[in-house]
């Protein structure tokens, strides 16, 4: 994520790294509410999330891989945020870039970076090119992170990710 990150602070962007475990995000229930009402009747930091994405210009998601998935906190993220803006008409992320980032093996990845971009698809956002994942160590193998920083390939692919999104958001400003 730093590294997509650091490439799009090079094309003069603008960034924030939010780090999921520091918000109060809970499970949807499936009340239904926020269809009706256009609010979650859930207590907890939703919204402060929804607001981030919708004053962004572009978002990376990025999760670990478990079991060939997004963690559970990515995809509680990706369907508050999802919902809430579904019920309130799906204009406040259209037209956004989004990208993906899977932390993992490759051959563990694709339905994580898949979940990822269907919920870009489901809120109308662009979707941006390359789908990025960086190997790391499995669970109680090793030191994730120094396996993460050892891939050049991933974070070659991140740094491209990064530029990129930050180049197809400065050309689609008008459709915001």
């Amino acid at each position: 994520m730093k590294e997509a990150l650091q490439a799009g602070e090079q094309e003069s962007a603008e960034t924030e790294l939010i780090h999921l475990a520091d918000y109060d995000l809970k499970p949807c229930k499936g009340y239904s509410t926020c269809h009706k009402t256009g609010d979650c009747v859930i207590e907890d930091d939703v919204e402060k999330l929804y607001e981030k994405v919708a004053q962004a210009d572009a978002i990376i998601i990025g999760s670990p891989v478990y079991i060939h998935n997004v963690s559970t906190l990515t995809k509680t993220f990706i369907e508050r945020v999802g919902y809430l803006d579904h019920a309130r008409g799906r204009a406040a992320f259209r037209n956004k870039v989004g990208g993906a980032i899977a932390v993992g093996g490759r051959g563990t990845s694709s339905i994580a970076l898949s979940q990822i971009l269907l919920s870009y698809h489901y809120t109308r956002m662009i979707m941006a090119s390359p789908a990025v994942t960086v190997i790391a160590g499995f669970a109680g193998e090793g030191d994730a992170l120094k396996d993460a920083l050892k891939d050049t390939y991933g974070i070659n692919d991140a740094r491209e990710l990064g530029k990129s999104m930050v180049q197809i958001a400065k050309a689609t400003a008008s459709l915001r």
